[in-house]
């Protein structure tokens, strides 16, 4: 999807950066094993028929999935989310999240690939 300008939705993004938009775009080609599984079960609206985006730029952060409709994102943390200096970068993303009218809620890897 090429945008020119000032087109992108202010919405549906926040006003999020052209390099949040390349970052997006970099971990959408590097998904971790947890996040392919989840995206499988959400995608093309399997999930009572909502439309979920991977990798989606929202302000300056990209989320996991996003979902729109409801100003949800689902995140997917692996081990490096345990640590100390990520916890309290999360709590203050979701705060910040919350903030802007969007929900967050997370989700291990072992709960994706036990649930």
């Amino acid at each position: 999807m090429a945008y020119i300008g000032q087109t992108r939705d202010y919405l549906l993004h926040l006003k999020a950066k052209d390099e949040v938009f390349r970052k997006a775009h970099d971990l959408r080609h590097s998904m971790t094993d947890a996040e392919k599984l989840l995206w499988d079960k959400v995608r093309n609206r399997k999930l009572q028929g909502l439309k979920f985006r991977r990798q989606h730029t929202i302000h300056y952060y990209v989320a996991d999935f996003y979902c729109h409709e409801k100003r949800l994102i689902v995140e997917v943390d692996g081990g490096i989310h345990l640590e100390t200096a990520v916890k309290e970068h999360d709590v203050n993303r979701t705060a910040e999240l919350y903030r802007l009218g969007i929900m967050v809620i997370r989700f291990t890897n072992e709960q994706i690939f036990g649930q």
